[in-house]
């Protein structure tokens, strides 16, 4: 499985921004899809993750209320909408793909991972 992510760039604080990652496969659809970030100078964080149904979505709590995951499985795509966006949530945003489980925020669970994309959010 391949992970390509797109969708970051720069944005002022309060602005949106929304992540794809594009998987190659054809078991994309019953894969947990993840969502990690990392800043300069800390470690990866979990940031969101989903089910195969999309039923279950947990969320980093730095980031509920103003972020929201989805996933299209006709086109192996997930998203990561990002809204009211603040100076620190800068940092890359990688996403990932387990091929079993439940989603989680545990990085090590995740067999795939992309080449992430950089998000920049001035003051």
């Amino acid at each position: 499985v391949q992970l390509q992510a797109s969708g970051g760039g720069l944005v002022q604080a309060g602005g949106s921004l929304r992540l794809s990652c594009a998987a190659s496969g054809r078991t994309f659809s019953t894969y947990v899809m993840g969502w990690f970030r990392q800043a300069p100078g800390k470690e990866r964080e979990f940031v969101a993750a989903i089910n195969w149904s999309s039923s279950n979505t947990p969320y980093a709590d730095s980031v509920k209320g103003r972020f929201t995951i989805s996933r299209d499985n006709t086109k192996n795509t997930v998203f990561l909408q990002m809204n009211s966006l603040k100076p620190e949530d800068t940092a890359v945003y990688y996403c990932a793909a387990a091929k079993y489980g439940v989603p989680t925020n545990s990085a090590s669970r995740y067999d795939y991972w992309g080449q992430g994309t950089q998000v920049t959010v001035s003051s």
